[in-house]
């Protein structure tokens, strides 16, 4: 059996230089599949006015200006770099999209939605004929709405809730849903419905010890699942001068680890918890994530002869 080389990444929210990145990642480092592991889409809209004086904008905190197409290309691509979606209006309808939650909400909806069928588009363009295997699947931050327009191209396969043959002697289950989390996102749900979800698909894995388990949530109490404590209004408890660190994965998913053990998990959700740890005989990763600044966080991954080889936590 030839070994098989895996590239893995999560939690690129939006951000086109990363996704650009992890397109190239299989070129790169040789790799014979691509794997996102969730949460694609980006985290928020950037209202732009735009009138006689040019274009204005809050970014990041900061009110910004553009006084002409060259400097608004340069702002819109700092924004889109970090994730964010770009829409342009006059003062009034600008006005009126900061008083509607709604219509702010649906023309982000409908920004998501591009931006994905773009990438898609992308991965069409750079991947037919290379012989690479992209797999792409939604994360809890990333609305139902987002599915057909994954599972519609012809060159990316997204796993979701399913069990699919890699190399064609490892099976991977792939989840986005995760425990709740105070921002209770789409796919937030109950350790129960993670439990069922997970269940339902182990019940048609042949061989644990070829398996992967593509989670985006991490397994709970590890080096993968730890975040700032949050309050009630969200923001970051500091004890003794220092913000309080907590464990925040998912019970179901280590119990499912614990239970079943898989030749490797692959795990994203917490973007400053990058690290690896063995439960059993389990290997589990999470690469973090630093999209905000255009890195492309990743894990190669080596098997061989039904074997986890090698790993690489990768950064570029």
């Amino acid at each position: 059996m030839a070994s098989t080389k895996i590239f893995f990444t999560s939690d690129v929210h939006g951000s086109d230089l990363v996704f650009k990145k992890f397109l190239n990642a299989g070129k790169a480092y040789k790799a014979s599949y691509l794997i996102l592991g969730g949460d694609i889409t980006g985290k928020g809209l950037v209202l732009v006015s735009k009138d006689a004086n040019g274009y204005k904008a809050n970014f990041l905190g900061k009110d910004v200006m553009a006084t002409n197409e060259a400097d608004f290309e340069r702002l819109k691509g700092q924004i889109v770099k970090n994730g964010f979606y770009v829409y342009v209006g006059d003062p009034s309808t600008i006005s009126e999209m900061r008083e509607s939650t709604d219509k702010s909400e649906k023309v982000l909806m409908e920004c998501m939605k591009e931006r994905l069928e773009f990438w898609l588009n992308l991965a069409e363009e750079r991947l037919k004929g290379t012989g690479i295997e992209c797999y792409i699947s939604p994360g809890n931050d990333d609305g139902y709405e987002i599915d057909s327009i994954l599972n519609s191209s012809s060159i990316v396969v997204n796993p979701e809730e399913k069990v699919v043959s890699l190399a064609g002697d490892y099976e991977m289950i792939t989840m986005g849903k995760v425990n709740m989390t105070p921002w209770k996102c789409p796919r937030d749900v109950t350790e129960e419905e993670v439990e069922n979800t997970l269940e339902h698909m182990v019940s048609q894995v042949h061989d644990f010890g070829k398996a992967i388990f593509n989670l985006h949530v991490p397994p709970y109490d590890t080096l993968l699942d730890i975040a700032p404590e949050l309050d009630s209004e969200l923001r970051v408890v500091n004890r003794g001068g220092q913000p309080s660190m907590v464990h925040v994965g998912s019970a179901s998913v280590r119990r499912a680890i614990e239970k079943y053990q898989p030749m490797l998990g692959l795990h994203g959700h917490i973007h400053e918890s990058k690290g690896v740890e063995k439960i059993g005989q389990s290997l589990c990763l999470n690469p973090g994530s630093e999209y905000q600044e255009g890195i492309l966080r990743g894990a190669l991954i080596t098997l061989d002869s039904g074997k986890l080889k090698n790993y690489l936590l990768t950064s570029a």
